[in-house]
């Protein structure tokens, strides 16, 4: 017989960050239990059926591939998500964006769009907050644009919706009153695109040229056309980008330019309004 503490302790983990969690989350879903179990009923016996799945749990974790993928789901802000390997998988430094927007625009009607929506996460998360929002996510793999309705659907927001568009291409004269992204921004032949999860997600989601800076190029330079005067363009970028990005918003004619930190203390997202 095995016991949840006996299996927890002997998962062995060594290359991820976080081993324990991991193992946590591996066991629980194994299971079919909340992690609160766990700790609950350590000396609980475990029926083979779970163990041999844990098992094959940990085996695709120990080969790199990330925890989200193999649940299935990831949670951001208040949502729980269904993700895939087509999609990055929603980050913590992401919540940064929906925060900023929350405290920036009025919670009164306005019209939202999300570039490079993969999950839905960040148009779900508004969508969520603000029912009179009426928000907009596209993206340009049809199969992220059907994962994100999938969500949206489980989830009951009726003020969103999703559709395929590479940016703006598909999006005609449509006019909004605020634009979030977070688009590819990693450098081609950045090191860490061959370390921990990025391996296992879509290099179209990551990459953007020889400096991370193409898609956000081409945001900036389009995002205009699609702006009410007034209206705002907020970004996620590298670290190391926010200067860049800032000059790049000022050039483009933005005002009010100015970039905020996570939680590490980095600068992580950039945002400009642009003139009434």
């Amino acid at each position: 017989m095995t016991i949840i503490a006996s299996l927890l302790n002997a998962a062995q983990l060594p290359d991820s960050p976080t081993p324990r969690l991991d193992a946590e989350l591996l066991l629980a879903a194994a299971l079919g239990k909340p992690r609160s179990f766990l700790h609950t009923w350590p000396e609980r016996v475990v029926a083979s059926e779970a163990a041999e799945r844990y098992a094959g749990y940990l085996q695709r974790r120990r080969a790199g591939e990330p925890v989200a993928y193999i649940l299935g789901h990831q949670g951001f802000w208040s949502l729980d998500l269904e993700v895939a390997p087509h999609t990055l998988i929603p980050r913590p430094d992401t919540e940064l964006l929906v925060e900023t927007a929350l405290a920036l625009i009025p919670a009164t009607p306005a019209q939202v769009l999300d570039l490079g929506t993969g999950t839905g996460a960040i148009a779900l998360a508004l969508a969520c907050e603000r029912p009179g929002w009426s928000v907009t996510g596209v993206d340009r793999v049809a199969a992220a644009v059907e994962l994100a309705e999938r969500n949206r659907s489980r989830l009951q927001l009726d003020n969103a919706h999703f559709a395929e568009s590479h940016w703006f291409s598909a999006l005609g004269e449509q006019r909004f009153n605020l634009i979030v992204s977070n688009p590819p921004y990693i450098a081609a032949k950045d090191p860490h695109l061959v370390k921990g999860d990025v391996r296992f997600e879509p290099s179209s989601a990551l990459v953007a040229g020889c400096d991370g800076l193409d898609d956000i190029r081409q945001i900036i330079r389009e995002a205009p056309q699609h702006l009410q005067p007034g209206s705002w363009l907020m970004l996620e970028h590298g670290f190391d980008q926010a200067a860049a990005v800032r000059d790049l918003l000022v050039r483009q004619g933005f005002h009010q330019v100015e970039s905020r930190c996570d939680l590490g203390g980095h600068e992580r997202i950039s945002l400009g309004q642009w003139p009434c």
